[in-house]
């Protein structure tokens, strides 16, 4: 597999019908073009993050301006507070992330690590809940943040938990780059250490991702023992090396991991 940059984002390549509103659809694209490089954008700027004409944008900025997602100064656009409800609705509808926390806030104080929760979402994984002990990464994390999947320690754990022919036609189309010198990027070394996260039960990423981040992933099971998230441990590795994060932090995580999934089980059994 050849190592290349990323592609930009786009709109999916789909027909309207029965099952599938365009024009809702750009909706979302449009909200999704404004991040933390791009906060406050004009017109055009929209238009050409996701691909639609001006005239196009500019319906769908008004409409949003309309709802209260949208706040307009001058010629730059701007998302509103209230878009936060969108993502809060799915937080709010899963009874996961209000087990979890505790034993979160519990596993950061024991190892003054920072932990997370994600989920998986095509090929990135998605922060659901984050506890954090200190800034440890150059990004910023937060609820909603997205990595690569194949490259963090809780997205292998959630790729090994696919089915095997999932997950080869995932891999089969990844687009992969080298973050830093330790990262894999021969897909056939990617997929047997993500058949080893499998195996295991837990993943352990040594500074793929970023120089200098180490990280540590189990799965979080639902009662029929279906894997539904990952909760990880991350650390700087100049003070809890790989050795070091696996020895005092392994056994704690395997067993917050286990109680949060017991707690979801008697939750919705």
């Amino acid at each position: 597999m050849k190592v290349q940059e990323p592609p930009s984002s786009e709109l999916p390549d789909r027909k309207p019908g029965d099952g599938y509103v365009q024009s809702f659809a750009r909706g979302l694209a449009v909200i999704r073009t404004f991040d933390a490089n791009a906060p406050r954008q004009t017109l055009t700027d929209v238009a050409k993050r996701c691909g639609l004409s001006r005239a196009g944008a500019r319906r769908i900025l008004l409409t949003l301006e309309t709802l209260g997602y949208v706040k307009l100064d001058g010629r730059l656009f701007s998302l509103t507070p209230k878009t936060l409800d969108l993502g809060f609705a799915y937080l709010s509808s899963q009874p996961l992330w209000h087990l979890a926390e505790p034993t979160m806030q519990q596993l950061t104080a024991e190892l003054q690590e920072s932990c997370s929760a994600a989920v998986l979402d095509g090929d990135d994984i998605v922060y659901v809940l984050r506890v954090p002990a200190r800034k440890i990464m150059s990004i910023n994390l937060g609820l909603g943040s997205r990595l690569p999947a194949w490259c963090t320690s809780m997205g292998r754990v959630l790729l090994g938990a696919l089915p095997r022919a999932e997950l080869d036609a995932r891999l089969e189309h990844l687009v992969i780059t080298r973050n830093t010198a330790h990262t894999v990027v021969d897909v056939d070394q990617l997929r047997d250490r993500i058949l080893q996260t499998r195996q295991q039960g837990w993943c352990l990423v040594n500074q793929e991702l970023e120089e200098g981040l180490v990280s540590l992933a189990a799965p979080l099971r639902d009662r029929s023992g279906q894997v539904i998230a990952a909760l990880n441990l991350g650390a700087q590795v100049n003070r809890l090396p790989p050795e070091a994060l696996l020895s005092q932090g392994l056994p704690k995580l395997l067993a917050a991991a286990a109680s949060i999934s017991n707690l979801l089980a008697l939750k919705t059994g």
